[in-house]
């Protein structure tokens, strides 16, 4: 886990190595002061002259000073390694979010997906952080904190034997015991960023439900669960404040008495006054040494979950891929469905999709209908293969779409889903995801085809209006229309259009239909739509019930074969006599 995690490490490997380098000189220059100390301190004692003294104190600063710059460029050095770390992590993650298929997300929620790029990150770059300074710095400093406290305290490092055993033993039952808390409240992130996510997102349903507060309900659940059991962690974690001070007053008095009645006794032949002094410091050392090391541990515990959390990411194999020599040109916009089934997963009890043939001639325009749960718009995903099919095959251009190369496919084959979105930006740059290197013309153009240009050009800054995230700020046939734009920019061999028009009057949409057959002739139409109206003169109208392809024709011919078309009809024209 640790390894795939430290692939993201790449250029601030330097950087690390630096840090590592400057804190072991650190470590040492702090251990070798109280050493210093020691001796100064004797020195006075035993009439020691100014230039002595001064000569010790200056080797003293020196220390000082050089502990001083080492600690800082450890600082700045760790600094650059964890936040380039957590950097590269993020956009290796995003990446590997960008690779995956309509399969592969469906695993993941969008809130717990966002959890893992951000909390999740950030805590394993604080982890590595603390690993490369506090993890290293610690456990040297304990090691030559004691080292040199037996060498210059003799029977007084006794002390260490009481105090050590102790508060190891203490830190550790204090980090083990907040663990659980802990890991609860990573758990719990997902589900207080999805309860923001679904409101912002529905912000509009919510108000028109008048659902306030029932939604801040929800999110004050989710962040008073957090609460509680930070809470609980923290109350736990802060019984190391007082298990370390008395472990320290234990020390002091220890080092104290014990130290004072030997120098008594001694005349200072064993244990002087410097070596008090020493042993005291070296005792907070020791202390805050372990202190630091149980805080170490606290935190590299709950960043394991993290860890887990973005390496199930980053193992999720996509389940779509490029084949080893891929199809690199669509003929044309010719498709066939040979004896195709499709699930959504292995577990499925279910097909989505059965026994489904269909061939749709080049430059034909389709229709598809069907009522809701029908499986219409997953039978137009194997097309874009944003799904591959459990059985059969679907061929564009006599060609399977598994042998093509993928953004080849999906370049010639262009889908305006259900919920296609636009970007924050102007109206331009939207478009321009369709064909990064359109001219205003070209734009111009798509946007007539699409019905989009007149209200566009109604907007004082007309192409350059700004978008709101989401597409907030125009209507939804507005939105529909841009997608429907950007989508021909791409110039497709195959045009699919899933229920892209419901938000459009009938009138825009013949119109829309009508600029497909002036302007893209050669061009696969493919229509989903709940309106007879918007396929009635397709080539070949598909009817679709419960995963199945119940019959294929043109309106005339369903008419006089398909009992589900000819009463859906009727109630749509009778619908429309009511209402005129």
């Amino acid at each position: 886990m640790v390894g795939k995690l430290l692939r993201s490490l790449r250029q601030y490997k330097k950087e690390t190595v630096l840090t590592l380098v400057f804190i072991i000189g650190e470590v040492i220059m702090e251990v070798i002061i109280p050493f210093i100390t020691s001796d100064m301190v004797n020195n006075i004692k035993n009439g020691a002259n100014m230039g002595d003294i001064l000569k010790t104190g200056g080797l003293m600063v020196v220390a000082a000073v050089f502990s001083l710059a080492c600690g800082a460029l450890a600082g700045n050095y760790a600094a650059k390694a964890s936040a380039g770390f957590a950097g590269n992590l993020r956009s290796d993650l995003f990446a590997k979010v960008q690779s995956f298929s309509f399969s592969n997300i469906d695993k993941f929620s969008t809130s717990s997906l966002v959890t893992r790029m951000t909390t999740d990150v950030t805590n394993v770059q604080n982890s590595y952080m603390m690993i490369i300074r506090t993890a290293v710095r610690s456990p040297l400093m304990l090691v030559f904190a004691i080292v040199m406290a037996s060498v210059m305290g003799g029977p007084l490092a006794l002390t260490f034997a009481v105090i050590v055993p102790v508060l190891v033993f203490g830190l550790f039952l204090i980090g083990k015991t907040a663990m659980p808390a802990f890991r609860a409240v990573f758990r719990k992130y997902d589900k207080l960023n999805e309860s923001i996510e679904e409101n912002v997102r529905g912000m509009r349903v919510v108000k028109g439900f008048a659902r306030e507060d029932y939604e801040s309900g929800k999110l004050k659940t989710a962040s008073e669960n957090i609460r509680v059991d930070f809470t609980k962690a923290e109350r736990i974690v802060g019984l190391n404040g007082p298990l370390m001070e008395v472990c320290m007053y234990f020390n002091t008095a220890f080092v104290l008495y014990v130290g004072a009645k030997l120098v008594v006794s001694s005349r200072g032949t064993i244990i002087d006054i410097g070596q008090i002094s020493a042993m005291l410091t070296y005792g907070v050392m020791v202390l805050m040494s372990l202190m630091m090391i149980s805080m170490v541990y606290v935190m590299i515990t709950m960043s394991v979950e993290s860890m887990k959390r973005i390496v199930e990411v980053i193992d999720e194999k996509p389940s779509i891929s490029n084949p080893e020599n891929p199809v690199m040109n669509v003929r044309d916009g010719g498709i066939e469905f040979s004896n195709v089934a499709f699930k959504y997963s292995d577990k499925a009890l279910r097909n989505a999709l059965y026994d489904i043939n269909l061939h749709i001639t080049s430059g034909m325009t389709v229709g598809i209908l069907g009522g809701t749960g029908s499986s219409k718009t997953t039978l137009i995903q194997l097309i874009s293969r944003l799904y591959d099919v459990t059985e059969g095959s679907v061929c564009v251009g006599g060609v399977d779409v598994r042998d093509y190369d993928i953004k080849t496919l999906r370049d010639a084959v262009s889908v305006v889903l259900q919920k296609n979105e636009l970007f924050s930006g102007t109206i331009a740059e939207n478009l321009r995801w369709g064909n990064s290197n359109a001219t205003d013309e070209e734009l111009a153009d798509a946007c007539r085809t699409a019905q989009a240009d007149e209200f566009i050009r109604s907007f004082p800054d007309g192409y350059d209006t700004h978008i709101e995230q989401g597409g907030t700020n125009v209507s939804g046939g507005q939105k529909q229309r841009l997608c429907i734009a950007r989508a021909l920019l791409k110039h497709p061999t195959v045009l699919i259009l899933d229920d892209s028009t419901s938000a459009v009057d009938t009138r825009t949409d013949a119109l829309i239909r009508k600029g497909f057959r002036e302007n893209i002739p050669d061009t696969t139409k493919i229509i989903i739509a709940q309106r007879i109206a918007s396929v009635q003169d397709a080539d070949m109208i598909v009817i679709m019930n419960n995963g199945h392809i119940e019959g294929t024709g043109t309106h005339e011919e369903l008419l006089k074969s398909s009992q589900i078309y000819r009463e859906t009809y009727e109630d749509q024209t009778k619908g429309d006599g009511s209402n005129e």
